[in-house]
């Protein structure tokens, strides 16, 4: 199968049929082979009864219900785990992701060898203030934490090669960091191609001013996954290690003053609190670590490794 299109939605019953039918029209015009996956996160209108009729009326729409919303992130991760295109295409159903932009997303990724390929919305018809603005700051963050080089981080219009759809897992509300999330799993092959915006033909935006505090804890959260996920212990055994060695220098330090000069003592002096308050700390954050370790070493997925190829010839 040339393309799996992933669309997560909640309350879109208005514009499945003109998406369905939208990307039904571009597939045949370049004879793809195709599956939609339309992923209902919880709907409360019409939405699931539209897409049993879509499926009816066409077999490559399929379709998966949640029993309550999840959040776009588990929707997508349903989608890829679903997927059996070569090239995996997700965009959002309100039509503001057009999908003649299909065809160009699909080359990039079997021609240039793109590993993926994510949307540049680059004129966009949302609220400056209230979107524009924010999506800037939250990219440029983004981009300097990560080293992933996008305009527009979380376009919902993005392709990939099946092989990194199958490599990552999504939850939370990590979707916002799909690219950062592959980077860190060994895709460095990403790419960035000018998509347009369509501006919003029926309901309004799911998402809230909410998303940007979220969105920093997920980044955070991503950073010491990606680099400390497996060994815990050299983050906070480190940082534990070097505030222990500065409280206890300190201490030191005192007690020297003290016992040589006799001019003070020690505990009058506020520093001498903040000695023992780093090395408190600093042996806290050792036992974190240390306990870390042990989870992570007991955990079974610690010897789980993304294997890209196997050469053996004795076989």
């Amino acid at each position: 199968m040339d393309i799996s299109v992933i669309v997560p939605l909640k309350n879109e019953e208005e514009s499945l049929p003109e998406l369905a039918a939208w990307i039904d029209r571009v597939m045949q015009e370049h004879r793809y082979s195709y599956e939609v996956w339309m992923i209902d996160d919880g709907s409360t209108d019409n939405s699931w009864n539209i897409i049993q009729q879509l499926a009816a009326a066409n077999p490559n729409v399929k379709g998966i219900k949640f029993q309550r919303n999840y959040g776009k992130s588990a929707a997508l991760n349903e989608g890829f785990r679903a997927a059996q295109g070569d090239v995996v295409i997700t965009m959002d159903a309100d039509l503001q992701d057009s999908p003649d932009e299909i065809p160009e997303l699909y080359r990039m990724i079997r021609e240039d060898k793109y590993d993926l390929v994510s949307g540049w919305k680059k004129k966009r018809y949302d609220s400056a203030l209230t979107k524009n603005l924010p999506s800037k700051l939250y990219n440029y963050t983004t981009t300097r934490m990560s080293g992933v080089r996008l305009h527009d981080m979380n376009c919902g219009l993005k392709s990939y090669r099946k092989k990194v759809v199958k490599s990552i897992e999504v939850y939370g509300e990590m979707h916002r960091y799909i690219p950062v999330i592959a980077k860190w799993n060994g895709f460095r092959n990403i790419g960035e191609k000018v998509v347009e915006h369509r501006a919003r033909k029926y309901g309004t935006s799911k998402f809230g001013l909410e998303r940007f505090i979220n969105g920093f804890l997920d980044l955070a959260s991503i950073m010491f996954i990606s680099k400390f996920g497996k060994r815990p212990m050299h983050l906070f055994g480190a940082l534990g290690t070097f505030s222990f060695i500065l409280g206890f220098g300190i201490a030191l330090y005192l007690a020297v003053e003290k016992i040589i000069y006799s001019q003070y003592k020690m505990t009058e002096r506020p520093i001498f609190f903040l000695a023992l308050l780093a090395m408190i700390i600093g042996s806290q954050l050792f036992l974190a670590g240390f306990i870390g370790e042990l989870v992570t070493r007991n955990a079974p997925e610690r010897n789980e490794y993304l294997v890209e190829t196997i050469l053996d010839r004795t076989k």
